[in-house]
């Protein structure tokens, strides 16, 4: 006989919907107490122990949100899976970022059921006060080691919200998404995330989907059984099993085959891996935390991304915002990076000149924290020691071209000038390709105020392509 576990609090108003989840549920071993309305769970809530409540975000008499921001008041340790129909999810993604575990949208089966439901059972069970991300010393970027939980470096405004955000997601189960240009600490968010959650025991498992060839990333993702093809001379756990307990990152998942994201989908809403050549699936307990230097958005319209993948996917999203953007977090930065650095060379150096200073904070730095990174390593390898002046800085980064790149004054050629008649198609033809893309890009800058993120907009790339081809200009 199954025994009985913890009681869950369902608060459904739909009578015919009340029988059939809580049958599901006592099959399962759950006690369940039944409400049909928000006055109703209250008063329940107020007389039991509950630590999961099971809710319908519609209801008779008040709106699910609102009561579960009062439940959450009242105990801060439930688990909240919410359920609403197909044309609410916003209203369910909503309440993943106000503290719930996990939402169903209806119809779902009895499995879904009783998997989420048993997720968040378990969670409840090892439920602490709202963890907060640690205030020692920062960690690197690309220093960061697995499951750090240190903060991010800098104090800008834009970082203690993305910190202030980690640490209200990572206590649920909700999916995390990541977006960023690339070298911003897409991974050390993700990182955070996991650190700062009741997983961080647990293991944290990185995938790069881009870095993967197509053929093979299912089995990394999922794993295979030994002969299932040509080369798997073994049984193979994939990412998914090995992060059975804790988080699995998935890096730039928009490079995704199509195929696999079907069964990711799948994978989302069963809680259950099936490896390349298995028969029985396999039940995990994983958290899911994604990350693409892509406008997701923008794959889904070409239809390179699934819909519903993404708004599976797309619960709480983080945008981690380029150095440019973080004022004077740059300086922060570069002063750690070099103290760390200096340390493992064994040198010694007294600090960054002002006018080194001046020139970080007025460069727009498009490979961002990495860059950072890599043009102090540069430093403290050659150099011997002192204060760090322009002339120990990287020969690429030549003051006059950054100068024209963050005061965001495009390099015209001549026939692009502002001044110049508008260009037609005769005007394109017989030149190179390549003096026709500056001559575009140049007039669209010029259209849009010399702006290289709206321009970037306009043409459909990333900002940082373009300030590495205004960049490229200023050098021939």
């Amino acid at each position: 006989m199954t025994a009985i576990r913890a009681p869950i609090l369902l608060i459904e108003d739909t009578p015919s919907l009340q029988l059939l989840y809580r049958a599901a549920l006592t099959q399962g071993g759950y006690s369940v107490l039944t409400a049909g309305s928000a006055a109703e769970g209250m008063d329940l809530l107020r007389e039991s122990s509950v630590q999961v409540v099971l809710l319908d975000l519609v209801l008779p008499d008040r709106d699910g949100l609102d009561l579960m921001q009062d439940m959450l008041t009242l105990r801060p340790d439930l688990s909240f899976v919410v359920m609403t129909a197909h044309g609410s999810i916003n209203k369910a993604v909503e309440a993943m970022r106000r503290g719930a575990h996990e939402f169903l949208v209806k119809p779902f089966d009895e499995t879904r059921l009783l998997n989420v439901v048993s997720n968040a059972s378990n969670v409840s069970a090892v439920k602490r006060p709202r963890p907060k991300l640690v205030e020692s010393a920062p960690v690197l970027p690309a220093l960061a080691a697995p499951a750090a939980t240190n903060s991010f470096i800098g104090s800008s405004e834009a970082m203690a919200a993305i910190q202030a955000t980690i640490v209200s997601v990572a206590r649920s189960m909700a999916t995390v998404f990541i977006t960023g240009e690339s070298g911003t600490g897409k991974e050390l968010c993700a990182l955070a995330v996991h650190g700062n959650s009741p997983r961080a025991n647990g293991p944290f498992i990185a995938l790069n989907c881009g870095a993967i060839p197509q053929d093979l990333l299912e089995s990394e993702v999922f794993g295979h059984m030994k002969g299932s093809f040509t080369g798997a001379i073994s049984d193979k756990p994939g990412a998914a099993t090995a992060a059975d307990g804790g988080t699995l990152f998935l890096d730039e998942i928009c490079e995704m085959a199509p195929a696999l994201q079907t069964k990711l989908l799948r994978f989302l809403q069963t809680s259950t891996v099936v490896p390349v050549g298995a028969t029985r699936p396999k039940k995990v307990n994983v958290r899911i935390v994604c990350a693409t230097n892509r406008d997701p958005m923008d794959a889904v319209r070409r239809g390179q991304f699934r819909e519903d993948l993404f708004y599976r996917l797309f619960v709480v999203p983080i945008h981690m915002p380029p150095l440019r953007e973080r004022g004077d977090d740059v300086i922060e930065i570069a002063e750690t990076a070099l103290a760390r650095f200096a340390q493992e060379e064994g040198k010694q150096f007294d600090g960054i000149a002002p006018e080194v200073r001046a020139l970080f904070r007025r460069l727009p730095w498009p490979g961002n924290v990495r860059q950072v990174l890599n043009v102090i390593r540069n430093v403290a390898v050659l150099h011997d020691g002192g204060v760090l002046t322009t002339a120990m800085l990287p020969a690429s980064l030549p003051q006059q071209a950054q100068d024209a790149l963050i005061s965001q004054r495009p390099v015209y050629h001549a026939e692009a000038s502002p001044t110049s008649e508008p260009m037609g198609l005769d005007s394109l033809l017989g030149r190179p390709l390549a003096e026709v893309e500056r001559m575009v890009i140049a007039a669209t800058l010029s259209r849009h105020g010399g702006s290289v993120p709206k321009a970037a907009r306009v043409l459909e790339l990333s900002p940082s392509t373009l300030y590495r081809k205004i960049e490229s200009w200023t050098k021939s």
